[in-house]
């Protein structure tokens, strides 16, 4: 057993959940080396004597995870291997009472947004010159920009605004300054992210701002690759397709969570749209970015979902044909308006209607992964696994979409882009070789 001594102060900061909680440990491990602390963001040592877990909790499984994270660093400080144990995130923010009541061996809990009260346990002050400033966690060639927190949207099942607030924008002068700072070193690729991205720009400029923003984005020299996720259906700001259609680094590739493909059921959820007018805007969306690829989320099991509401799921997603999809088996979570209702469709039914989903989702994403074989696409190197180089295309987001196996007789620098001739697929990936 390590004995713990006057060890000099090292932290190590753990991250559950999504890319938003991911860009706020970035900010957290900034802030933290900007007060001369030594931080280290998920560390394969056992040498940190101080841990921050900033957790998700999102649904059942990723609550889940986060309590099982917390408990393994506790039975580590129990055992000597650490002296304090903070913890951070949506999962702190939302059952923070509860948690000091069954762990007291955490020493302290923070929210979403205490980062400056984080800080002070460290002796440490929020450092407002190191705002715009970030040291990034994964690949320096691609960074996630946080363009808005919180969420004002209604959605019947969704507990986010709970743990992340109402929606509040960044100024526009702000993320272009750390976008600057991010190409300045080495980032190509800025992936766009918000509880709503849609939303941008209401609180501060009393419009939706995100296609402004977008355009003062791509003005920025080095960024070769804008990606927007997290858009929302209802009341989507259609000048966003006219700037991704004229700006050739802004991607044809969009994020638009639409949870389900029956009106009564995206009625139940408070959606504000229809099955109908959600077609519309897809047509639209296609007409306007000729070749856009469209990744959506669905939800199996909502309270109230009928065989027949799944079977217009299931005819509403092969006749739309998107090019990523992803399903998760609705979570009955408190304090929702969704949790009024009797959480009625079986686990073992949510599990089978998200199979069937996921299944028919894997033939289109086969047809359509086909249909690219004989095509040249620009194609950036993530990594080298073996002996193969691995990238993605523009239609392509990091770690939930597809990927390249790239064939290539010479060396590939990571984040460097090459031109790649597909010459095989499969559901979910392109096999191609490099081509000058």
């Amino acid at each position: 057993m390590k004995t713990k001594g006057n060890r000099k102060t090292k932290v190590n900061i753990v991250t559950l959940g999504c890319s938003k909680n991911l860009v706020d440990s970035e900010v957290l491990l900034t802030q933290l080396k900007g007060n001369g602390i030594d931080a280290v963001h998920e560390s394969a040592q056992d040498d940190s004597n101080v841990v921050v877990i900033n957790t998700c909790g999102f649904i059942d499984n990723a609550k889940q995870e986060s309590i099982d994270t917390i408990l393994r660093y506790v039975d580590a400080k129990e055992e000597g291997v650490v002296d304090k144990v903070y913890v951070t995130g949506c999962l702190s923010q939302r059952y923070k009472d509860d948690l000091e009541k069954e762990i007291p061996e955490v020493d302290a809990w923070f929210g979403t947004r205490d980062l400056s009260r984080l800080l002070k346990v460290f002796k440490a002050d929020y450092k407002q010159e190191l705002v715009g400033e970030r040291i990034l966690t994964n690949p320096s060639h691609f960074a996630y920009l946080k363009i808005s927190e919180g969420c004002d949207r209604p959605c019947s099942f969704c507990a986010i605004p709970l743990m992340r607030g109402k929606h509040i924008s960044r100024p526009m002068e702000e993320l272009v300054l750390e976008a600057k700072n991010l190409a300045k070193n080495g980032t190509k690729e800025l992936l766009i992210i918000a509880q709503d991205s849609t939303y941008y720009g209401l609180d501060l400029y009393k419009k939706r701002n995100l296609a402004d923003l977008l355009k003062r984005l791509s003005d920025v020299e080095g960024v070769d690759w804008i990606r927007l996720h997290y858009a929302f259906p209802s009341g989507f700001p259609l000048d966003v397709l006219d700037v991704m259609a004229e700006r050739p680094n802004i991607c044809k590739y969009l994020d638009i969570p639409l949870q389900h493909g029956s009106t009564r059921m995206l009625q139940l959820m408070k959606r504000g749209i229809t099955r109908e007018k959600t077609e519309q805007l897809l047509a639209t969306m296609r007409e306007k970015v000729p070749g856009i690829a469209i990744r959506t989320t669905m939800i199996a099991g909502h309270p109230g979902e009928t065989e027949d509401d799944f079977l217009e799921l299931m005819t509403f997603i092969e006749r739309s044909r998107f090019d990523r999809l992803g399903i998760f088996n609705y979570s009955h979570e408190e304090n929702t308006h969704s949790h009024t209702m009797a959480d009625d469709v079986p686990q073992e039914v949510k599990q089978q209607r998200a199979d069937a989903v996921m299944e028919l989702q894997e033939n289109i994403s086969n047809e359509l992964n086909h249909a690219r074989i004989g095509q040249t696409l620009k194609v950036i190197v993530d990594r080298k696994e073996g002996g193969t180089f691995i990238g993605r295309t523009e239609f392509d987001s990091p770690e939930v979409d597809n990927e390249v196996m790239i064939e290539s007789q010479d060396y590939l620098r990571i984040g460097d882009f090459v031109n790649v001739k597909i010459t095989g697929a499969s559901e979910f990936d392109l096999t191609g070789t490099v081509v000058q």
